[in-house]
């Protein structure tokens, strides 16, 4: 029998090393589906939302660096995968996605679930084109993959269903991909340049984001040689963090305040493989000097002096052999010295574990960090679990951590977690997900159990959209529908099928973390965290302080003195560090 388009798509995945699909059954799909049934080489991953099927193969493609692929049937299906699909994108996942459509006799009419794919799709992918002939097909096939894998992004296919269903055909041009892995390095007169004025400062600090992940010895040979500290981003820490003598912690709104002030005070701040957006935490009289790979993120963040086109390993290669050590250590030991008093604090908060009901979380997340395994995956859902994580959970060297850093979605941690799962079925998957976020994607805790994966849910339930009633009460705002009236997680998880339990007490926290991760399926942790807790940025300007304080002032007036009296009760242990 003449093979159809439908099982055409298939091979050209299997052959780009697309190992599943994440999907929602529905009937413009129905001939892809079928052509996956019939092909051993690929796996149909029924989802029950299509947005975790988005966020599910985003965060495969991180964790392989390879294609991963997800669809959505026509109208609703794939416009459901919109917010996964920009994470990924904002993530450099190499994410192809497939968006199923009506029947082509019908475009233009408006007629039932008919969306525009390339109007919809376009603020989200590098590629993006909807194909109407079984000829056009396998080329924009090939293009799709081709570009979502060199370019490291997103890539959209627009499917109509009868057009699944024809006879496929040979066509004039390639329908295979080709791997680019282009070895980028700048021109050697930069890179003297660079050195020459690397060897002139006294006081130097490196800032490295994701891109300088695979670079960590050449960062720490470099950091010694110049006695500079080193600062990294959320998304950098676990590739730089460990077995790192001159780290100093993180910058940014999670960051520390060690972090921080090695930016401030250096004289020149050298940049690695990072688009941190944070631009209000960029120092503004530093001599700047910017490598990353991609030439259009240089200077867009800060007033760099100095921009550098390559990849971060192979720059500093050809770099470190060119530096001249230093002998004086002042400026380096200073901000050790800083981040050694930093991390005391740190350590203070775990000592104190919160009450019934009032567990602080910090305590929960040093717990955490210290029971799971040293390959484990983290994801972790944006707000205030990205806080926790990003100051108690620690590099190994081989661990990973993800999470929607630069799009900033909620509800990204479970999804994420089952992507990791189904591409390392050998590692420890941890899904650290807010009530709010898990609440969003509940349902898909089933996929979790249909497909018996062994993920540890660790949900910290503090009853409220805590990052922005934060935020609202720094703005001198009272907070106003942030509270969460929330289900029962033990017993929904229980009800999925997978063991549940709910912490209530701080003395519990450690023996039902030490069973979940030894539980051999997934498990789910509800613990009910202080809804009061709060995160010191690294540096606190005068307006926050009165801005809180506005707020905390009108809820007073607003006859919410017990709230404000819980509010400082939980958090007397940070006006030390704020004053």
């Amino acid at each position: 029998m003449a093979q159809k388009v439908a099982e055409q798509v298939v091979d050209m995945l299997i052959d780009a090393g697309v190992k599943r699909i994440y999907a929602v059954a529905g009937d413009s799909l129905n001939e892809v589906n079928d052509a996956v049934r019939r092909n051993k080489n690929i796996e149909w991953i029924h989802v029950r939302h299509e947005e975790t099927g988005a966020f599910a193969a985003g965060a495969e493609a991180q964790i392989t660096g390879e294609l991963a692929c997800c669809a959505g049937s026509s109208g609703p299906g794939h416009v459901h995968l919109i917010n996964g699909i920009y994470d990924a994108q904002r993530s450099n996942a190499p994410v192809i996605a497939i968006a199923s459509t009506i029947s082509t006799r019908e475009f233009g009419t408006q007629y039932f679930q008919e969306t525009d794919t390339i109007r919809l799709f376009d603020d989200c992918s590098y590629y993006n084109q909807v194909a109407t002939t079984s000829y056009q097909l396998p080329k924009m096939m090939q293009s799709a993959i081709q570009t979502a894998i060199s370019r490291k992004g997103v890539s959209v296919i627009g499917l109509p269903g009868d057009l699944t269903a024809q006879k496929a055909i040979d066509i004039d041009s390639s329908i295979k991909y080709y791997p680019a892995h282009p070895v980028i390095t700048p021109q050697i007169q930069k890179i003297k340049r660079v050195a020459s004025l690397l060897n002139k400062a006294t006081k130097v600090t490196i800032f490295c984001g994701i891109g300088a992940q695979s670079a960590h010895d050449e960062v720490v040979e470099l950091s010694q040689m110049l006695n500079a500290p080193v600062t990294y981003t959320f998304k950098g820490k676990m590739g730089i963090q460990y077995n790192n003598p001159n780290e100093v912690g993180m910058t940014g709104l999670l960051g520390l305040p060690s972090g921080y002030y090695s930016i401030q005070e250096a004289e020149i701040l050298l940049l690695l493989g990072t688009d941190f957006p944070y631009s209000p935490f960029m120092p503004e009289n530093n001599y700047i000097i910017q490598v990353d790979i991609r030439a259009n993120r240089i200077g867009r963040r800060a007033k760099v002096d100095m921009g550098i086109v390559g990849d971060t390993k192979e720059t500093l290669k050809i770099l470190n052999p060119l530096i001249q050590p230093k002998k004086d250590d002042k400026f380096l030991k200073r901000h050790l010295k800083l981040y050694e008093t930093v991390r005391k604090n740190l350590h203070t908060y775990v000592m104190d574990k919160g009450a019934e009901n009032k567990i602080h979380p910090e305590y929960v997340m040093h717990l955490i960090n210290q029971e799971a395994d040293n390959d484990a995956i983290f994801t972790v859902d944006t707000g205030m679990t990205c806080v926790w994580g990003a100051r108690y959970l620690q590099s190994t060297g081989k661990r990973q951590l993800l999470g929607s850093f630069n799009h900033g979605s909620m509800a990204n941690a479970m999804p994420q977690a089952i992507g990791a799962a189904l591409a390392a079925p050998n590692r420890q998957i941890v899904a650290l997900c807010g009530d709010g976020g898990l609440s969003m994607l509940l349902g898909d805790l089933e996929t979790i159990v249909q497909y018996k994966l062994p993920i540890k849910i660790i949900v910290f339930n503090n009853r409220a959209l805590g990052m922005v009633k934060l935020e609202m009460e720094v703005a001198g705002l009272p907070d106003n529908q942030t509270d969460m009236l929330n289900p029962d997680f033990e017993l929904i998880a229980q009800a999925m099928g997978m063991p549940g339990y709910t912490v209530h007490h701080p003395d519990d926290v450690l023996p039902i973390l030490e069973s979940a991760m030894k539980t051999d399926g997934p498990v789910l942790v509800n613990i009910m965290t202080d809804p009061n807790a709060l995160a010191m940025p690294p540096k606190i300007e005068f307006d926050q302080m009165l801005g809180f304080a506005q707020s905390m002032y009108k809820l007073i007036l607003n006859g919410r003195t017990k709230d404000v009296m819980e509010t400082i009760n939980s958090n007397i242990r940070h006006w030390k560090e704020a004053l």
